[in-house]
């Protein structure tokens, strides 16, 4: 019999999800088409490899087992799988068709909402990942300003222009290396001394799971103003969850530009870039930023949908207090039994169960928590990426898990047998990373 959300007395067979596995080894390179969903960030034994649905905060995978879910896609499903007013916009649209020949009308009016909702969107353009979007405001940038270097802080896509200075460079030519830098979040002197006088952008993540601190948001902003630098918020993690206008509106700031695609269409692949019109009117002669699948209609109706509901029925506020109750109510079970090396930390939209290498190797750690949380019926990866879809049932269930799970995690730390406990390969390190990855040019210097 398959597993369900409730206390197992085993782990759930994977077999089918195995099989599978099988079958893409070779054929599909690292076997997934994103990292975060692959295996090697679940232990690889013990974990589901392959979903086949979900329904509001619950997913199936392909044995039929039944699992709460906090990854949520990865990002996209602000609302929740198979969310009902989003898909019956798709479905109603589906109807109309998907891509046509001329423009379509929810071009227009998912602009306009995005006006209405976002405080920097004086000009709007779609897309498909966030990636397209995050590219091309740094082309925009670019062209604006002149300029050639770009400095960023977080993760922002696959394209050259970034993942230069990751260690997944290869096949980027070292021109395009030479022109991105990087600078630490929450330090100021990292972030003057790496700029110059070629500097055309800075891009960051508003938020990841530190608080800004010391007005570091603001006085970035202030000195990208003075300085005639183009200042970018990557919102793929914050946009519609921190505030419904995104860190922006959350934080009081107003970038030159703003990228969103996670959590904008509740699972439909769009991606939006969002700017002041002085900048955003370079795409109409001077730089080229069209793709034929820009205004794709039901991902338009499925933003539209999720978008509204967003905002009329306040959902950043219900992921506030959800994710409240799962940060706090983790952090004083750690406490109680006095887990100095565990805190959950964070927003409480997108919170982080962190392990400190005080009590051992925090892959491990993390990995026998994850592999104990899949027993009971809980995907989890150490975030809990909350959704409207995630019922006060849910949380009081999750930390009921959580208080089973963390004494034995004590347990086994105390007797030093956290990884002879794992049954499968333990989590492997995540490529993203968002401070100290790579090298910030001498400033003064053009390189």
């Amino acid at each position: 019999m398959a597993n369900g959300v409730i206390f197992n007395d085993d782990y759930p067979g994977i077999a089918q999800s195995d099989a599978l596995y099988q079958r893409a080894l070779g054929l599909i390179p690292n076997v997934t088409q994103t990292l975060a969903k692959g295996p090697s960030q679940y232990v690889n034994g013990v974990a589901p490899k392959y979903l086949a649905k979900g329904k509001g905060a619950r997913v199936w995978d392909v044995d039929g087992n039944e699992y709460l879910d906090y990854n949520m896609a990865i990002g996209p499903l602000s609302l929740g799988y198979a969310y009902p007013k989003v898909d019956a916009a798709i479905k109603q649209q589906l109807e109309d068709g998907i891509t046509f020949s001329l423009m379509h009308p929810l071009e227009v009016e998912v602009a306009e909402l995005l006006r209405e909702v976002l405080p920097n969107a004086e000009s709007v353009r779609f897309s498909k990942s966030g990636a397209d979007v995050t590219s091309a405001a740094i082309r925009l940038a670019r062209a604006f300003t002149g300029k050639d270097k770009i400095l960023c802080c977080g993760y922002h896509g696959w394209h050259d222009w970034y993942v230069s200075v990751t260690t997944r460079n290869r096949g980027v030519p070292q021109a395009v290396r030479d022109l991105t830098y990087t600078f630490n979040y929450n330090d100021l002197d990292s972030f003057r001394s790496s700029l110059d006088g070629n500097v055309a952008a800075v891009i960051l993540e508003p938020v990841t799971f530190t608080e800004p601190k010391e007005n570091f948001l603001h006085a970035v902003s202030e000195i990208c103003h003075r300085e005639g630098v183009v200042l970018i918020f990557d919102e793929m993690w914050t946009g519609f969850r921190l505030a419904v206008g995104g860190a922006q509106e959350y934080f009081g700031i107003k970038p030159d530009l703003a990228t969103y695609s996670k959590a904008v269409a509740n699972g439909m692949p769009i991606s939006m870039l969002t700017g002041k019109h002085e900048i955003m009117q370079l795409n109409e002669d001077d730089c080229f930023f069209f793709t034929t699948f820009g205004g794709e209609a039901l991902s338009l109706a499925a933003a539209k949908a999720t978008i509204t509901e967003i905002r009329d029925r306040n959902v950043p506020a219900y992921l506030d207090e959800q994710g409240k109750k799962l940060r706090s109510g983790y952090n004083a079970i750690a406490e109680k039994l006095g887990l100095n090396f565990t805190r959950c930390t964070g927003y409480t939209c997108r919170s982080l169960v962190s392990f400190d290498a005080s009590a051992g190797d925090p892959l491990l750690l993390k990995s026998f928590v994850q592999q104990e949380m899949i027993k009971r019926g809980i995907l989890w990866s150490g975030f809990h990426t909350v959704s409207f879809s995630h019922t006060d049932s849910d949380i009081d269930y999750t930390l009921r898990a959580y208080e089973e799970i963390l004494p034995i995690l004590k347990q086994a730390v105390e007797q030093n047998s956290v990884g002879d406990s794992l049954r499968g390969v333990p989590v492997q390190p995540v490529f993203r990373k968002t401070t100290d990855f790579n090298t910030k040019p001498v400033a003064g210097v053009e390189r």
